[in-house]
């Protein structure tokens, strides 16, 4: 590939109703600005100043997913964010458009919506690619790359409780979540000390408990030693401690 001449790989065809189709479908719906359209890639380079133009992220769960998204209006960004882009990232304004998307691929969770350069992403053999079409021509792109949810070993492996007994002390991150909500990019701008944000949940409900972003407990919170805690009310998924 000569320099400059942005990446293009060889991308996986997408019938009309494949999972990729469906979920670029869904995005468009959700995008922010003119409606746009979501038609198989037809092959040739992504030029590499669009490339540094794509917002990423990727999607962990029963089934994972790197998604990548070039939209090459700016100025349509800006304007969805209020016209404060120090406030707003273009990440934040495209998030709701992931976020809708990747609701067909399963339970799981969706990382940092960033923008960087998604070179490896649009070459690499495995992703999925669509053309962004609107009344002007391409508007963007949009790449996805869908990984099979991973299958469970034929028999139990003699040697994990040793393996597990060794990673036993690596600390990993716990966030315990209280509630969510919706914003504007109006309301959130006008955001000032003392603005108080509601969000999903009543006084009483529990609170969901991430390991490293998997949803694995409910809880109650609880204050001990004027600190807040978490009691632990419903596990979902066991940890092994080997």
């Amino acid at each position: 590939m000569a320099p400059g001449a942005g990446a293009y790989g060889s991308p996986h065809s997408a019938g009309p109703n494949s999972t990729e189709a469906r979920i670029a479908d869904i995005l468009v719906q959700h995008l922010p600005g003119r409606a746009l359209m979501a038609n198989p890639h037809v092959g040739g380079p992504i030029p590499a100043d669009a490339l540094a133009l794509a917002v990423s992220a990727t999607y962990v769960g029963s089934r994972s997913a790197d998604l990548g998204v070039i939209l090459l209006d700016r100025e349509e960004l800006l304007e969805a964010a209020g016209g404060d882009a120090s406030r707003v990232r273009v990440g934040d304004v495209l998030r709701p458009s992931f976020e809708a998307a990747t609701s067909l691929i399963g339970g799981g969770m969706l990382g940092e919506t960033s923008e960087a350069s998604a070179a490896t992403l649009f070459g690499s053999p495995d992703t999925t690619i669509f053309d962004l079409v609107g009344e002007q021509g391409v508007a963007g792109w949009f790449a996805i790359a869908l990984r099979a949810a991973p299958g469970r070993p034929a028999a139990a492996d003699p040697t994990l409780p040793s393996r597990l007994g060794r990673i036993s002390n690596v600390e990993m991150t716990l966030t315990v979540e209280i509630g969510r909500t919706t914003m504007s990019v109006r309301d959130l701008l006008s955001v000032t000390p003392g603005t108080v944000i509601e969000l999903d949940r009543s006084v009483g409900s529990t609170a969901d408990v991430h390991l490293n972003g998997r949803l694995i407990a409910h809880g109650e919170i609880v204050v001990v030693d004027q600190v807040f805690a978490v009691r632990i009310t419903q596990v979902l998924d066991s940890i092994d401690e080997g």
